[in-house]
């Protein structure tokens, strides 16, 4: 009878422990190799906000393709100095102006600045891109060449105030485009927003696209129709309003856009 007792109070005891060990797990947020990580103030739950300015609610908006409780570590600030991608391309484009730019990246966000410049040099120069219009070439230059306008990639407190400096509010939220200077929101860079209806990388080609589209003079536009693509100069960031992600401005060979709106 003594050691059927023991057994059973040496039982127990494994069984306190092992739910001891799930309970002290269940305030932790869990990295991707199944380890346990305190809680970090710079996680945050991929586009968990959305800003209070004017916007448009789509019409039966597409399923996510992201899951919404998957958490993305994305710094809010950085240091506010920015380091130019040492990267140069090949002119995209066959005819027209020559636009040069450079890409630099906030220092304190993690992102190498040579493989944001070679996806952005890879968006501006896909054939559905604003070259295909025959009428501009773009092209990568370094950071110590001449350049017509530099991309930034900031974090989300950085690229509010660049954009305040130019009357713009974005309030963290949203990218901008001022003279000069096309300023890419880290956040949505990393997290995209809800409801896109696409893949990140399809977000990050409208992002760029977009924002060079105002820095090439264009302004926005409206979804014109349910179910149809969205215009590149929509303010897709904010909603859809019925039309489907669409990140680039031509489409067959053939510009592709919308009723002009401010």
């Amino acid at each position: 009878m003594g050691s059927i007792l023991l057994r059973f109070v040496a039982a127990a005891a494994v069984l306190l422990a092992a739910g001891a060990a799930v309970g002290s797990r269940l305030g932790s947020t869990f990295a991707g190799n199944g380890t346990s990580v305190p809680a970090h103030p710079y996680v945050v739950a991929p586009a968990s906000t959305t800003p209070s300015a004017p916007r448009s609610t789509p019409e039966s908006p597409p399923p996510a393709t992201r899951p919404a409780s998957r958490a993305t570590a994305v710094p809010t600030t950085g240091t506010g100095a920015f380091t130019a991608a040492a990267a140069a391309g090949e002119v995209r484009g066959t005819a027209g102006r020559l636009h040069r730019y450079r890409v630099t990246v906030e220092d304190g966000t993690g992102q190498d600045p040579v493989e944001v410049a070679a996806i952005i040099d890879a968006v501006l120069g896909d054939p559905r891109g604003w070259t295909a219009g025959g009428r501009i070439r773009l092209q990568l230059v370094p950071g110590d060449a001449p350049a017509d306008f530099t991309v930034l990639l900031a974090t989300a407190r950085t690229s509010e105030a660049i954009c305040a400096t130019g009357g713009l509010r974005t309030e963290g939220y949203s990218s901008c485009r001022l003279p000069g200077r096309v300023v890419l929101n880290l956040s949505r860079w990393l997290t995209a927003v809800p409801n896109y209806g696409a893949t990140l990388d399809e977000y990050r080609q409208y992002l760029v696209n977009h924002e060079v589209g105002h820095q090439l003079g264009q302004g926005h536009e409206a979804c014109p129709g349910r179910g149809q693509p969205a215009p590149v100069m929509q303010q897709q960031t904010y909603g859809l309003d019925g039309c489907v992600a669409n990140a680039w401005p031509y489409i067959g060979g053939r510009r592709y856009s919308g009723r002009a709106v401010k």
